[in-house]
């Protein structure tokens, strides 16, 4: 999608307009839509959120719409169906390089980078009853619940799982119905990529007792050696069930924007995102690593002007070589 598109869509101040005013917002779109993932996810809970900070903040009709998640969010920005959405950085490698499952062949450099989330931990959680309590003991053939189809999860974890040797039956679905799904029975186990606290995780806690299953030592290196992710503990205090940290890998999630958005309307977003942090925390407890500090974690994604702009007027050094 080209910047003409968003012409003549200027929209004027909700609290009165002027010459200068209006000539800020040329070419803001008059709403937006934030890609994040299923109900019951880290992403819907964060993205409708930030979604619903940036409409009220500046004044324009916004918030979250439910995806197949991280690939699917690359392929709406990229297109301009969404102007902003969530992923994380394998799927974004994936589709930079044209090897994103929905439209293979498309290399979607239409999306930029606006600004870092959160890391997302790879969990896999059985009902206490299941006797499940490590990777070992997922009983060959297996029912396991991977997320929505084409999620970060469904692309990465089952993968992961056959690095590690286990033999399972894939099933895909919402996290909320994964959830359900565990509980009646259907599943053995879910193997969730979220940011934690994951709000299905939460959830079955309150109804029901759970085991969080940790990586070994052992698997932790083994996955880190074949996949793009890095060391990872999950606090004790992020779930009643565990007592002590919980050994995972994680990966980096990012904020994108479509790179034709005008540059004002992206600097303007970013800045109400990466200047409350407190209330983003509020939103949801994984934003605790939505900081500018954190912008150096995108290694693969340019930059859309707007948001880098904010990043370097607040100490960051993004190279004019990371920016679209």
């Amino acid at each position: 999608m080209k910047r003409a598109l968003f012409a003549g869509m200027a929209v004027a101040f909700a609290f009165g307009s002027t010459a200068a005013v209006a000539q800020d917002r040329a070419g803001w779109p008059d709403s937006f839509t934030v890609g994040t993932a299923s109900q019951g996810g880290t992403y819907f809970a964060y993205g409708s959120g930030w979604a619903n900070l940036v409409a009220e903040e500046l004044g324009i009709s916004g918030g979250g719409e439910v995806t197949g998640g991280p690939m699917q969010n690359m392929a709406l920005v990229h297109t301009g169906e969404a102007a902003f959405g969530m992923t994380t950085m394998g799927p974004a490698a994936e589709s930079l390089a044209g090897t994103n499952p929905i439209a293979p062949g498309v290399q979607m450099t239409n999306a930029c980078a606006m600004f870092p989330m959160y890391q997302t931990p790879f969990s896999i959680t059985a009902l206490s009853s299941s006797g499940i309590k490590s990777v070992a003991e997922i009983p060959a053939g297996a029912k396991i619940g991977f997320g929505p189809a084409g999620s970060t999860s469904d692309t990465y974890f089952p993968r992961m799982l056959e690095e590690l040797g286990v033999d399972f039956e894939r099933r895909n679905g919402g996290w909320s119905d994964l959830g359900g799904q565990l509980q009646d029975g259907l599943l053995d186990v879910i193997a969730f990529a979220a940011g934690v606290p994951v709000p299905a995780v939460s959830q079955l806690e309150v109804q029901t007792d759970v085991n969080i299953i940790e990586f070994t030592a052992d698997e932790q290196q083994k996955i880190m050696d074949a996949f793009p992710v890095s060391e990872f503990d999950i606090a004790a205090d992020t779930y009643t069930t565990l007592t002590a940290p919980a050994r995972s890998v994680s990966m980096w999630n990012f904020a994108i924007a479509n790179c034709d958005l005008p540059e004002s309307f992206v600097y303007a977003a970013t800045d109400v995102v990466m200047s409350d942090n407190d209330r983003m925390v509020s939103i949801h407890r994984a934003a605790r690593s939505t900081v500018p500090a954190n912008w150096n974690k995108n290694k693969v994604m340019k930059w859309h002007p707007g948001a880098a702009k904010w990043f370097n007027e607040n100490g960051a050094n993004i190279p004019a070589d990371m920016i679209k």
